[in-house]
């Protein structure tokens, strides 16, 4: 399995920290939001992870990661440039996946309790696809999950107007 971190966007609601670097870069308490990422990748057996790049400050994302081996894993870093959207982030990591299986994790999410569980669940089950999702409070601020009734993703939606739901 190899893992996709995705290391785009703006971080316009983290100005002014945001103005000299990536969001993903914020230290928090003490290391940068993305490294907890990646290390939760790797604790969860995932050593070969591509980095996909936004517009903003690249060469501080390669210079911090390098290729990974202080980290004990295997960076490939993908340029995505202009914001064109989640799926066309994944999009560009077709050569970098082949024909493995993958996680793709945002590098400004947290998980409390990390992705393994989840992993192992997606390996145990029969699934095409595992999306993790969390209610929340004012979803016109977030990326939305439109759901079937049977509880499978028909659309992701950005920041909508009309929420089809808190996830």
């Amino acid at each position: 399995m190899k893992g996709i971190i995705l290391h785009g966007g703006a971080g316009t609601r983290l100005r002014p920290l945001t103005f000299t670097g990536p969001k993903q870069l914020i230290p928090v308490p003490n290391k940068p939001i993305s490294q907890y990422v990646l290390e939760d990748l790797r604790d969860s057996g995932i050593r070969d992870i591509a980095i996909v790049l936004g517009n903003i400050y690249p060469e501080k994302v390669i210079n911090y990661y390098s290729n990974g081996a202080k980290f004990g894993v295997k960076i490939t870093y993908i340029h995505q440039g202009e914001p064109k959207g989640i799926a066309h982030a994944i999009g560009l990591c077709k050569d970098f996946v082949g024909e493995d299986d993958f996680v793709v994790y945002l590098g400004d999410n947290l998980f409390q309790n990390g992705i393994r569980r989840y992993i192992e669940e997606f390996q145990r089950g029969d699934y095409d696809c595992y999306l993790i999702l969390k209610e929340v409070e004012d979803p016109t601020r977030f990326g939305v999950a439109k759901i079937d009734n049977d509880g499978k993703l028909e659309d992701v939606v950005e920041k909508p107007k009309q929420p089809p739901s808190n996830y």
